[in-house]
């Protein structure tokens, strides 16, 4: 007969064990992928840890699928003007400089990346002319990517109108998955009270998901279709889903069974944290990382703006799991008892809920929105095995700035954060676009303490 201790010590190692099957493939990837003759939009080289590099991939626009720059010259500077290395665009449109000294002593200082035009293809120019150089700051001690467009040049105005509307259209994508991510935030709070500090490791643990599935050996296909990635979506939303429940199932139950304070727990999460992202680190590496397919597609120009097919379907998808999410909590048996539950758990029960039965629940669909949004936002944008640490800032910001534990609340603060944030950089460089979220936050809050949308429509 096992003992309920013998029985977290098998769910323990359940997760740790599911934790090495899906993240051990990666060590492998490139070859994987190399040996299938999969064709990546962008592959770099791994590096020794000891040194950290500015790369990036030019890819010309006017081709379909669109082709690999070669022969650009790139140039990178610091502070003081400096040339600290130059590089070529190899055959594959790749270039890959190395920042002279350790990693911790490039934190915080300014890199320029300059391109040198007359390098470029006969006919191509950069999309926008005003971007032959960009400014970079490191605040990690991982790899730093730019990203040059490269094909014809953007017709109309390239002023801060354009930049500002052509910003707002990334900050709709960007506030969608931020929206996923804080709506399973502000779920787990509102039922348990806990103030997860692991959200953000959930929110990678979808990233990297998706990544393993993409590796694997092969394409998935449906129909004559490459459907690799669509399936690596799906499989990081189900695997996010068991990750969560695991979680609860290991650690967080028997921690409630104990009556462990919530200042206790939010520490342990603390540690949690720390742990899976270190892990994390250890068995995917600290390279970004890029998804097989739709790394560099054709965009669409609507009049001035360019808007790829990548961005219209991941925003459409995100909106769509975010209008199921918000149906399930109000319209079905179990949103209403986690709603109930959240008002008062005692009283709850004492009818007839069953409430480890509904915080399981919802730990499984928080961890399911955040892998989910993980994985998609790894489809955007790349991403590396501290994605979720370097999003949950913002995450809690949203959850704070609509209210915390209401449905809509955690959605609002997002779209509210999120296109504040893209926004800003029209006005200010990239590195500091979070430092202006935060002050719309602190503002807000000084103003109306319970946030937008205060506890007036609680999920939690």
């Amino acid at each position: 007969m096992h003992t309920p201790r013998s029985r977290r010590a098998v769910a323990v190692g359940a997760l740790l064990v599911g934790l090495l099957a899906v993240l051990v493939p990666m060590g492998s990837a490139s070859a994987d992928a190399s040996s299938t003759g999969r064709k990546l939009g962008c592959s770099y080289e791994k590096h020794a840890e000891d040194e950290i590099h500015i790369k990036g991939c030019l890819r010309d626009e006017r081709e379909n699928p669109p082709a690999p720059v070669p022969g650009v010259s790139v140039t990178v500077t610091d502070s003081a003007g400096e040339v600290i290395g130059e590089d070529e665009t190899d055959e594959t449109g790749v270039f890959d400089i190395a920042v002279p000294g350790d990693p911790v002593s490039a934190l915080g200082k300014e890199f320029t990346v300059q391109i040198d035009e007359e390098t470029l293809p006969e006919g191509a120019a950069l999309r926008d002319p005003d971007q032959v150089e960009l400014t970079i700051m490191f605040s990690t001690t991982s790899d730093q990517s730019v990203i040059f467009p490269i094909g014809d040049p953007l017709a109309g105005s390239s002023g801060k109108g354009l930049q500002a509307v052509q910003l707002f259209v990334g900050g709709l994508v960007f506030s969608s998955l931020l929206a996923m991510a804080a709506l399973g935030l502000s779920m787990i709070f509102g039922t348990t009270g806990l103030t997860n500090f692991a959200h953000g490791e959930l929110i990678t643990f979808g990233a990297l998901t998706a990544f393993a599935v993409d590796r694997l050996p092969g394409d998935i296909s449906l129909g004559g279709a490459n459907v690799t990635v669509i399936v690596a979506v799906v499989a990081a939303f189900a695997v996010s889903a068991a990750f969560g429940w695991l979680n609860d199932a290991a650690l967080w139950r028997p921690l409630r069974r104990r009556g462990t304070g919530i200042i206790a727990m939010m520490i342990v999460s603390i540690g949690l944290s720390l742990f899976l992202r270190n892990l994390y680190q250890y068995l995917a590496g600290a390279q970004s990382q890029n998804y097989s397919q739709y790394a560099a597609v054709q965009p669409w120009e609507v009049g001035p703006l360019l808007i790829t097919p990548k961005e219209v379907v991941v925003f459409v998808l995100a909106m769509s799991v975010l209008v199921a999410a918000t149906s399930v909590l109000r319209f079905t048996r179990i949103g209403k008892a986690t709603r109930a539950v959240a008002d008062n758990p005692a009283l709850s029960s004492a009818t007839g809920i069953n409430v480890e039965r509904v915080i399981n629940f919802v730990w499984i669909g928080g961890a399911a929105l955040a892998g989910l949004a993980g994985a998609l936002l790894g489809l955007t944008q790349g991403f590396d095995y501290q994605i979720g640490f370097k999003l949950l800032l913002l995450v809690f910001a949203a959850v704070v700035l609509g209210g915390l534990g209401t449905i809509w609340g955690a959605i609002v603060g997002a779209f509210v954060i999120g296109i504040f944030t893209e926004l800003t950089t029209v006005f200010v460089p990239a590195e500091f676009k979070f430092v202006g979220a935060l002050l719309v936050m602190i503002v807000v809050l000084l103003i109306r303490p319970q946030g937008m949308l205060g506890r007036s429509q609680r999920v939690g």
